[in-house]
């Protein structure tokens, strides 16, 4: 495969990213909407959140077995095609139990979004391409979060709520016509070593599951994702609501502060990718490289909570940048780092793993926003939280990641 298919399978991939995250987020840009047309509480916002996040972690259990077992070349359009489904459901919803029914199936279809983009970026690029790969792919993630708040409110203000939600998932169906003629012929490949090109196999050893879960270097992501993710998804869901709460901006008002944060966010993730492929480049040990830009991360993230003492909102912004950014960073370099340590088959299985301990986390902590936020207790609670959990993920990656690791190339 040329190096121009490669970098368009990842053109790809990165728009595939665009589109998870802008069907997500449709729900959070459209809260004050929603809740006056629907007549939702936050408490029932807050549900719907959690819903989703339920049901992709138990979806996660399975997603990335079923990944390492199609391979990449299905696996994409089959999450893109699914998921689209899935988003354009929410346009019939009306009832708060039928948007229950299409949050469920959004969060079990999208979770096959991030186990099917690790892997194929881990089949098609060496160790020090792959983390600028994953980082071009966390940042299409940022792509759809700054895209959507710009785009739906007017969208909904002029064609109506429903609407919204069938444009962002229609667009997945032209994508996987796109997909399926690059990849037209194309054959299975696996992880590319370093200075060569991904070569043809078709004897990789099945993935077993039991062989992940007695793995320790699978319980030392699973504990990174655990602290990290959180920390994305309770700012994805509540940060639009917090400019809405605390400074009174609209849903247009809200579009251009929460672009801001998110294209920033899009920023940490290709300079954590780079920081950490340039590291290796230089002769630093692959797991040492990650692991400093992790910490890097970790630290700027400390700050958060001075964004509740905000003298305007734009100070606000600026701390909640700098927060995903480095988020990103942190999330870039541990699945780097998971590509780096595990073995190319169970890739997939691994980071599924993780994320449904990571969506689990990520449930609680938007079930407890909307229990805490509603009454009135507001955000100091979550935010203090948030400024010390990514020291806590990177400490149990450092205790539990075995000191012996058989590096990928």
């Amino acid at each position: 495969m040329s190096v121009l298919h490669r970098r368009l399978l990842l053109a790809l991939i990165i728009s595939a990213g665009i589109l998870n995250y802008a069907d997500r987020q449709v729900i959070a840009v459209l809260k004050p909407l929603l809740q006056e047309a629907l007549h939702w509480s936050d408490s029932d916002y807050g549900y719907l959140t959690a819903v989703f996040q339920f049901a992709a972690a138990f979806a996660f259990l399975g997603a990335g077995w079923i990944v390492d077992r199609v391979g990449w070349r299905w696996a994409n359009p089959l999450a893109v095609g699914a998921w689209s489904v899935a988003a354009m459901a929410h346009s019939i919803a009306r009832t708060l139990g039928q948007f229950t029914v299409a949050r469920i199936a959004l969060g079990a279809t999208e979770s096959l979004g991030t186990p099917t983009g690790v892997k194929t970026i881990a089949v098609l690029f060496t160790a020090k391409e792959r983390s600028i790969a994953i980082g071009a792919m966390n940042a299409a993630g940022c792509a759809g979060a700054i895209v959507t708040p710009l785009v739906i409110p007017a969208l909904a203000l002029k064609w109506g709520w429903g609407a919204a939600f069938l444009v962002t998932g229609g667009l997945g169906f032209l994508w996987v016509a796109a997909w399926m003629l690059l990849t037209r012929g194309a054959s299975e490949l696996k992880p590319a070593a370093a200075g060569k090109s991904a070569v043809a196999v078709s004897a990789e050893p099945r993935v077993s599951l039991k062989s992940v879960l007695t793995d320790r270097r699978t319980w030392a992501i699973t504990g990174g994702k655990v602290f990290s993710d959180p920390v994305w998804w309770f700012l994805l869901y509540w940060a639009p609501d917090f400019f809405h709460r605390i400074f009174k901006l609209n849903m247009q008002g809200f579009a251009v502060p929460l672009a801001v944060i998110y294209f920033a966010a899009a920023a940490g993730s290709l300079l954590a990718g780079f920081a950490s492929g340039r590291l290796i480049a230089r002769g630093v040990p692959i797991v040492k490289a990650r692991k400093v830009i992790m910490l890097i991360s970790a630290l700027l993230v400390v700050p958060v909570p001075l964004a509740l003492f905000a003298p305007n909102y734009w100070f606000s912004v600026a701390i909640l940048s700098l927060t995903l950014a480095a988020h990103q960073g942190f999330a870039v370099n541990l699945f780097a780092l998971t590509t780096d340590v595990t073995p190319s088959n169970h890739v997939a299985t691994t980071i599924g793993i993780g994320a449904l301990f990571g969506n689990l986390a990520g449930m609680g902590v938007l079930q407890l926003a909307g229990k805490v936020i509603g009454p009135g207790h507001g955000y100091g609670l979550l935010f203090g939280l948030c400024s010390i959990w990514y020291l806590l993920g990177l400490i149990w990656i450092h205790i539990v990641l075995p000191k012996q690791n058989p590096a990928q190339a």
